[in-house]
Parts: structure tokens; C-alpha cells; sequence
């Protein structure tokens, strides 16, 4: 099947995208890497009156570290990322999570800004930042605003961003690194759509007590979740054998997931606990080990 006629526009400049997309409105589509919007519109499943190309807009491709923040711009590829040295030093759960994302190529023409806006509650990237307290800013003809990513997840592939908006970059904070991190998920094979994905960032002390916790899942609910739960069970605690299965299971008591030809909602439950356990555990060991090589 091919995507149905559009007209084609392609900006040189960030202003000239945002008065395309305040023109057309919800007629206009942004386009860059394509990995996710060319499968929709060869099935027609949407039909824009318009694309905007922004692949050529140099602007925002970029990696830096700016006082207490990583900035990445939203169309900076996903394999430069992946390979950044930055990024691995500043934040590793995040570097640990690009791999999974497709095959190489996928992330050779993925943008890093496109799956965040596409926002599969599968994907890799936003589950990461979720979990890394990330802010996105989003670009207009009359505004620049910024919005914490927590914020910005609606519903299935639905975010805060307006038609007539774009989004500019990724802010993440990187001015205290937790020493302990994970991220794991299942497929039935690499390159697959995960079943369920888990991200957890974790501190400890010199006792070994754990000081900061975020656990986030994807593939359980309409957006990426954030498991509240866990951090009140085990904020002041060392993490045992039992402590870690009781909060594994406050976890999975955080999320909703359905049943589809994938895999019945009992199994994505039953996933959400394993994984959560595991990255929990992981990111725990990393800490521990991390204080020790620190002192």
C-alpha cells in the first residue's frame, strides 16, 4: 500500500517549520527520520495534507552538557546517542536502553525527539526519560515552553504537543548521577516491540541504604508508568530477597495493561513483577558497587 498525496515542504530553519505547522494545523505532519510516520502513512492511516521535512535542520542535532544538564537536540540521531560518550558518562540508563530500539539501521535514520513525540508506551526512549526526570522543550510561532516528561504523556501515541508546536530538545539533569542503573525488557526477538520494558535509577549511601529510587514500565499501560509505589517501601532500606519481591509486586500492582495477540494482560502482569525485580536489583548492585569504587 502507498501513503495517499501530500504536499511537500522542507524548512530551512526552525521558525520556518513552526509557520508551516501554524498554517496547516493538524493537516501538517513533521517528518524526519521516518521510522514511525512512513509505516502510518503507507496504511493509511493517516492521511496529512502536508509533510514538513525537518531532516535538514542542523540546529537540532546536537549532544552537550550545559551546567546541570545534558541538552540533546530532537532530531540528533539515535545511533549518535547511542555511541555518545557523553551520554554513557552522564547517563548511562540511558545508553544502556538505546541498543534495544529496532536494529542499527532503525537507529541509523531514527530521530531522538521522533520516537519521544511518537510515544509507543512500548518504546525505549521515553520509558528512560520518565525515569531520568527528563524535561522536553516545545517550540511555536508565538512561544517557547518547557514540560517535565512525566507531564507530557496523554494517552496511547497522544502528548501535550499542539499541531502548530515542535518539539526542540531534551533537557536531562545530570547534577547528581545515581550510581545504580538498569534497564531490561522482552521480545520475542531483538528488533522486536517490547512486551514489557523496565528502567529503574537508584542510590545509595555508605550503609548501603537505598537514598533514591525511580522504577518506570512501558508496555503495561497507555503511557510509560512510573511505579510509585516502590519508593516509599524502600527509601532508608537495604534491598533483601524479601524487600525486593514485595516491591516488585507494588510495581505491578501500579500498572493496567490489555491483552492483545501479543500476550494476555496476565502475562504482561506477570512480566511487569520480573522485570521490575531485575532492574531493581541490578541497579541496586550497581550502586553498592559504585560507593565502593568511589571511596
Amino acid at each position: 500500500m502507498k501513503p495517499a498525496a501530500f504536499d511537500y515542504l522542507r524548512p530551512s530553519t526552525v521558525e520556518e517549520a513552526c509557520q508551516y505547522l501554524q498554517e496547516y494545523g493538524e493537516e501538517g505532519k513533521l517528518i524526519a527520520g521516518g521510522q514511525s510516520l512512513v509505516p502510518i502513512l503507507n496504511m493509511r492511516l493517516s492521511t496529512p495534507e502536508c509533510l514538513i521535512d525537518i531532516s535538514g535542520l542542523e540546529e537540532l542535532k546536537y549532544i552537550r552538557e550545559e551546567g546541570d544538564w545534558l541538552h540533546i537536540g530532537a532530531l540528533t540521531r539515535q545511533r549518535d546517542v547511542e555511541r555518545s560518550a557523553l551520554v554513557r558518562e552522564k547517563t548511562p540508563l540511558l545508553a544502556e536502553a538505546l541498543p534495544y530500539i529496532g536494529h542499527m539501521q532503525t537507529r541509523n535514520r531514527g530521530t531522538f525527539g521522533g520516537s519521544l513525540v511518537h510515544a509507543d508506551p512500548t518504546a525505549e526512549i521515553p520509558l528512560s526519560l520518565l525515569a531520568l526526570q527528563a524535561a522536553v522543550v516545545i517550540q511555536s510561532v508565538e512561544e517557547t515552553r518547557e514540560v517535565n516528561v512525566e507531564d507530557f504523556f496523554i494517552t496511547y501515541l497522544t502528548t501535550d504537543l499542539m499541531p502548530n508546536e515542535m518539539l526542540r530538545e531534551v533537557k536531562i539533569p545530570i547534577g547528581s548521577i545515581p550510581k545504580g542503573y538498569s534497564f531490561q525488557e522482552y521480545s520475542r526477538k531483538h528488533g522486536d516491540f517490547a512486551l514489557v520494558s523496565a528502567a529503574c535509577v537508584l542510590d545509595v549511601d555508605e550503609q548501603e541504604r537505598i537514598t533514591s529510587v525511580r522504577l518506570t514500565l512501558g508496555g503495561v499501560d497507555a503511557v510509560p508508568v512510573l511505579a510509585r509505589d516502590v519508593e516509599g517501601l524502600i527509601l532508608g532500606e537495604k534491598l533483601t530477597d524479601s524487600l525486593l519481591l514485595e516491591a516488585s509486586r507494588a510495581a505491578a500492582a501500579d500498572v493496567d495493561p490489555e491483552g492483545d495477540l501479543h500476550a494476555s494482560r496476565e502475562y504482561r502482569l506477570h512480566l511487569a513483577q520480573v522485570f521490575a525485580a531485575r532492574v531493581l536489583e541490578t541497579a541496586y548492585h550497581r550502586a553498592v558497587l559504585g560507593k565502593g569504587s568511589a571511596t
